[in-house]
């Protein structure tokens, strides 16, 4: 039987379907929300609602947008020589906060994983390679994450592209800055080894 009255019950078991948010956190922002006062409290609920409301997927690359288009797709500044390939938006923004990368994108939502039963056609595979039949892209850059299933999404891709005029270039793996040798695990030593260069 719960301790609390049915409505703080809901509420601590809708934020417990919350990825990384367990019990005893979702108790702690039940009763912040119990704590607000009713301003607030509507406007949170009117913010969730907004977002399920207007946020939806760009047509071109799959970003999350409030258009059809999204900002970056609609920029004719960025260099169409270069679309960099991601598996969410979160990992888009990561690249966008270094200043570096001037292409578009495409977010594949997700990564191929047999084990939990994702594959090509899971993902927003098929309408990337639609997408480089009528783009002008030179070089395609996969920046799937340096995982078991980022790894198998690189290569399929560079499997499916094999033959065509695009180069398909991986993003470098290896050391962090200020990082030790002593604390790397063995594969990132060994991508870091690959992945050595010439000073």
């Amino acid at each position: 039987m719960s301790k609390f009255i049915p409505s703080i019950s809901r509420l601590i078991e809708e934020f417990a379907k919350l990825p990384g948010v367990g019990k005893k956190s979702a108790q702690r922002l039940a009763f912040h929300i119990i704590n607000m006062d009713q301003s607030q409290a509507v406007s949170f609920a009117e913010a969730i609602l907004d977002v399920k409301r207007k946020v939806r997927y760009c047509e071109k690359c799959f970003n999350i947008t409030d258009q059809s288009i999204c900002d970056i797709c609609n920029d004719q500044r960025r260099d169409h020589d270069y679309i960099c390939v991601v598996e969410s938006p979160r990992d888009l923004i990561a690249i966008e906060n270094t200043k570096e990368f001037h292409g578009y994108y495409h977010v594949l939502h997700g990564a191929i994983s047999p084990m939990e039963g994702i594959g090509p056609n899971d993902i927003k595979l098929k309408e990337l390679i639609i997408r480089l039949q009528s783009d002008e892209t030179k070089e395609l850059i996969i920046a799937t994450n340096p995982s078991i299933e980022g790894e198998a999404t690189a290569m399929y891709i560079s499997k499916l592209l094999k033959g065509s005029e695009i180069i398909v270039s991986r993003l470098a793996h290896g050391l962090p800055v200020g990082g030790d040798l002593e604390y790397a695990d063995e594969i990132t030593l060994a991508k870091a080894i690959e992945g050595r260069r010439n000073l």
